[in-house]
């Protein structure tokens, strides 16, 4: 019983960090990207607009920091409980 209840705590853990990387995602790719560039287009960064980054070069390397957040934050999680390698 106690060994199924550490599962449920491990994959309850596991399912809460990927849905929050994949809210982020999406809010940063397709809500600043789309949905907000024009407001966002008043502000410039690197010569062009901040819309328009997000669109093109932003989303990319979120993505890569969310992956890289989620194997430093899964590794932890398995640490945590056991089930990491060695």
């Amino acid at each position: 019983m106690a060994d199924n209840s550490s599962n449920d705590a491990y994959w309850s853990a596991n399912l809460r960090i990927i849905m929050i990387s994949l809210v982020i995602w999406a809010v940063v790719s397709f809500g600043f990207g789309i949905l907000l560039r024009p407001m966002l287009s008043g502000i410039a960064i690197g010569g062009t607009d901040l819309g328009f980054w997000f669109a093109q070069q932003g989303s990319i390397i979120v993505f890569l920091i969310l992956i890289f957040n989620y194997a430093m934050r899964m590794n932890k999680l398995d640490r945590e409980h056991g089930v990491d390698e060695e």
